[in-house]
């Protein structure tokens, strides 16, 4: 049975400011980093095989944290990349209000559309699930297109709980569809519970 545990990125600056990131490469800050080593050691006694990984920095050192404590190398993969947001990209809510007014999320502002995110986000996840048939994969990618990827991955399951950074989210292969079997975990930061099935 293939198994895929899908991880968002540990926290930048922006997260902290609300400031949509988009494809600007914003690294971690310091807790971001103690995040990912705190993921990376929760991770250490589970059994995975490989790890793919956005090519923005913030995915990729989170990956890169997991990967030396596992010993497996980081594989990129671009479509992995968060959703192109456009000319909102490095704005809080606020400064798009100011600028464009209270309608701007109706307004073509360059924005990668939800339909395009989860076309890249679904043909990703069945790729490396294929590549890797019987295995158990790690992806480590972004809030919107894992969140976005997975109700259309998984439409039975309930997904509306925003992800949380370094949360983990594991599907498994279960004939004739997906299932989810841990979602949105975050006990290696010690503040909650896990919600699985």
């Amino acid at each position: 049975m293939t198994i895929i545990g899908l991880i968002r990125h540990g926290i930048t600056d922006w997260n902290n400011e609300y400031r949509a990131q988009g494809l600007a490469d914003i690294p971690l800050n310091a807790v971001g980093q103690k995040q990912a080593e705190l993921l990376a050691q929760r991770l250490k006694n589970e059994d995975w095989d490989y790890i793919y990984s956005s090519d923005l920095s913030r995915a990729l050192e989170t990956a890169e944290i997991i990967g030396r404590i596992k010993n497996i190398d980081v594989k990129i993969d671009e479509r992995l990349r968060e959703m192109n947001c456009g000319l909102i990209e490095g704005t809080t809510e606020q400064d798009r209000v100011n600028k464009w007014g209270y309608g701007w999320s109706k307004l073509d502002l360059g924005m990668e559309s939800n339909d395009d995110i989860i076309s890249r986000g679904v043909k990703c996840f069945m790729d490396l699930s294929e590549r890797h048939p019987d295995k158990k994969v790690l992806i480590v990618s972004h809030g919107a297109l894992i969140g976005l990827s997975l109700k259309k991955f998984i439409p039975h399951f309930d997904t509306s709980e925003h992800l949380h950074n370094t949360s983990v989210t594991i599907l498994n292969k279960a004939e004739p569809r997906w299932d989810c079997k841990l979602y949105n975990c975050i006990t290696h930061l010690n503040t909650e519970r896990c919600e699985s099935n």
